[in-house]
């Protein structure tokens, strides 16, 4: 028996039946609903003109998201809340605040990206609901960092940022959306019969997530759908049936103990960068603020980014230097892996057929360690790295007593460097040493070269970030991060 997809929309409940397997959010809008505000520019996330807001329940309170439609399946909209640019006008036609700015801005030029920028910026306005100051210039990079302008130029977007809070306010009715939701909210396993075949299974809870793996070994298990997205949008890709991880009960729990912080696999990573930032801030925010874009790390999850092992994902290399672990359960039991143990070889893990990785298990600060984590690419915002890189490293007045260096996009699977650490284990923390663990870099990786970056400069990189590790460790006149920084002018990137 298959249940109808039904979501909170224009004020009442709409229902879908027999949804192409990928139809997508945007598609729906676009070619269903003809709500043609929302626009279809790269269809893999990156330009933000998709950029529409889903509300959901959180422990009894309304969270709202902004999400690239183009990338999100239909079906994950069962139970939430969708928003586009046509609901910001009032009943009376008078525009929203942020529309208005936008407006008296002159912060429109084609107006294609301009519906993206509204939902990106009416995301920020929420945020800032009663409060009396401006969002700072940091605030206002952040929430449009996942959406491209390629006419107007930013700056007179930026100026209707801070223009919309000076307009009278518009409330938004959070009380209705609440109540709607709950009238939606199922405990209860759903099962969405696409056409032509396709199921796409929403179990709530764990138990059934493993069996539905078990039972349907071949299905796609889905997350936030920023990689597998692209998987149908650009590679054309049939996925078959899917089972989709994001209403799994307590699947999206962060919990902390007494030596480990662990993010479940479900957790955003926006939630969970903002997490391992609480004890990590000097060390990860400007990853966190790199990674991607707000949009993205709304939909993507740690679990999804760890259990894809990408080479060039940005989380692992700092989750391997700290030594994390990756939690996987099945029909067997549960066991833990060391990160780097789980990755065989080109995206091949060590994951038995019916099991899920439910959560990453991380350390937390240790007296005596240092570590860093460092991001070369080609812009500060929304791009994929050349390098990452990250360093951890334990010392004994100047002896090195504990090493692990790890890297991204220097291999088929994010990697530690043993060779580089046996050169540096044991020894002093001095330029000698660090000259012998930069040359042994050689002999751990064999780097590629694409469009990002050739080989000759990803292992130039790797061994510089090396050395700016130890400029900033180094026990006599350590540098500052700001001294070694390409992006500190100012705090204001």
């Amino acid at each position: 028996m298959s249940d109808s997809i039904r979501f909170h929309f224009r004020g009442a409940i709409h229902e879908v039946d027999s949804a192409a397997p990928l139809r997508t959010v945007l598609q729906h809008l676009r070619e269903d609903l003809h709500c043609t505000g929302t626009k279809e520019g790269c269809a893999e996330g990156d330009c933000g003109a998709c950029t529409v807001m889903v509300g959901r329940l959180h422990d009894g309170a309304l969270r709202l998201e902004p999400v690239n439609a183009c990338i999100r399946l239909l079906p994950t909209l069962d139970g939430k809340a969708l928003f586009t640019v046509e609901d910001l006008p009032q009943a009376d036609g008078t525009l929203h605040p942020v529309q208005q700015a936008m407006v008296d801005c002159h912060g429109s030029q084609c107006g294609f990206c301009t519906p993206g920028f509204v939902m990106s910026l009416w995301n920020l306005y929420l945020q800032r609901e009663g409060q009396p100051a401006a969002p700072s210039r940091r605030q206002v990079d952040d929430a449009l960092s996942g959406n491209l302008c390629r006419c107007t130029g930013y700056r007179p977007i930026i100026a209707a940022a801070t223009r919309m809070g000076e307009l009278p306010p518009v409330a938004f009715d959070r009380a209705a959306v609440i109540a709607a939701l709950k009238a939606l909210h199922s405990d209860t396993l759903r099962t969405h019969a696409l056409a032509d075949g396709v199921t796409f299974f929403a179990p709530r809870t764990l138990s059934q997530a493993i069996q539905l793996r078990t039972t349907h070994p071949a299905a796609t298990l889905l997350a936030g759908s920023t990689d597998v997205g692209l998987w149908f949008t650009k590679q054309l890709r049939v996925l078959g049936d899917i089972v989709y991880l994001g209403e799994v009960a307590g699947l999206d729990a962060i919990d902390c103990s007494t030596t480990h912080l662990q993010i479940g696999a479900t957790a955003s990573l926006e939630a969970a960068y903002q997490a391992v930032c609480h004890y990590y801030p000097a060390e990860l925010t400007e990853l966190w603020q790199r990674f991607a874009s707000l949009p993205v790390r709304n939909a993507g999850t740690l679990g999804g980014n760890v259990a894809n092992g990408s080479p060039i994902g940005d989380s692992m290399p700092w989750l391997i230097a700290l030594a994390a672990e990756v939690v996987l359960q099945g029909s067997a039991g549960t066991r833990t892996l060391a990160l780097e143990d789980f990755y065989l070889g080109y995206q091949k893990k060590d994951m038995r057929p019916d099991e899920l990785v439910t959560a990453i298990r991380i350390p937390l600060p240790q007296a005596g360690r240092q570590w860093r984590t460092y991001k070369l690419a080609k812009r500060f915002d929304q791009d994929i790295s050349a390098v990452c890189a990250a360093f951890s490293i334990k010392l004994d007045g100047d002896l090195i007593t504990d090493i692990r260096i790890a890297y991204g996009g220097m291999a088929a699977t994010p990697k530690r460097a043993s060779h580089a650490e046996g050169a540096l284990l044991g020894q002093l923390w001095n330029d000698a040493s660090l000259t012998r663990a930069m040359a042994a870099l050689a002999s751990d990786y064999t780097p590629l070269g694409d469009m990002r970056a050739s080989a000759v400069y990803r292992m130039k990189a790797a061994q510089n970030l090396l050395r700016r590790f130890w400029f900033e460790t180094r026990t006599d006149d350590p540098l500052a991060p700001a001294q070694v920084n390409a992006f500190a002018h100012g705090g204001t990137p």
